[in-house]
């Protein structure tokens, strides 16, 4: 069977964790985990596939285990101060084909009691990379500008978030006009989901509506980044 959409058991299952955030607790309710969360959202990821190649076909949509979109429950605890064993969200990355890891360009799905969003472009990029995108708004202003008052873009609510610089970058122009966007070190694109938002078959239709908005926005950042989009 296809994918039916998400039911609220994904977000009552993904609370109790938040409340009982322990191995013995999720080792009892596994089957749970695998049922309402785990399927489901591979389902999702499956169902796409189709949607996210007339967006661009160089983003992949990976129903793999590991490594793949849908990233994994167990966090890694050697060096946050923050020693619970579990992700208390769901979070999927299509990253761009030729991306290695979180770090690429790729659109974002976050699925949280009470945080849903959805994000695209390239978040904590290398130091290389910054630069070409820096340069890239540099050189083609009108365009980066464009991309980002797209009509479709602007209807979904997007804004750019994400850290960014206190003073200006080296070697360039602080009276730049996008100085502001010059001194970021994200270039991500998130727009909020209310939770209903999320439940039903008409989730799928509502992602691929918001991801194709952002088109001009991410082949932007895919060109700066010399990637085909």
């Amino acid at each position: 069977m296809g994918f039916q959409g998400l039911e609220p058991a994904l977000l009552q299952f993904l609370e109790e964790l938040r409340d009982n955030n322990n191995r013995p607790w999720f080792q009892a309710n596994k089957g749970r985990y695998e049922r309402e969360v785990l399927g489901p959202c591979l389902a999702f990821i499956r169902a796409f596939r189709p949607p996210l190649k007339r967006i661009s076909p160089f983003f992949v949509a990976s129903d793999e285990r590991i490594g793949g979109s849908l990233m994994r429950v167990y966090r890694d605890t050697r060096f946050g101060k923050d020693k619970t064993p579990y992700k208390t969200n769901v979070g999927i990355q299509f990253r761009h084909e030729s991306g290695r890891d979180v770090h690429a360009p790729g659109f974002y799905v976050h699925i949280a009691p009470e945080e849903c969003f959805l994000a695209m472009g390239v978040w904590r990029p290398d130091r290389a990379s910054l630069n070409q995108v820096r340069q890239a708004i540099l050189e083609r202003p009108e365009r980066w500008g464009r991309a980002l008052r797209e009509r479709k873009f602007r209807q979904q609510q997007f804004v750019l978030v994400g850290d960014s610089l206190k003073r200006p970058p080296r070697d360039y122009p602080a009276d730049h006009p996008l100085i502001e966007d010059l001194k970021r070190t994200d270039f991500v694109a998130l727009r909020d989901l209310k939770e209903g938002d999320v439940f039903g078959k008409g989730f799928l239709d509502r992602v691929a509506e918001s991801f194709a908005a952002g088109r001009p926005f991410m082949r932007f950042l895919c060109e700066a980044l010399s990637l085909p989009y």
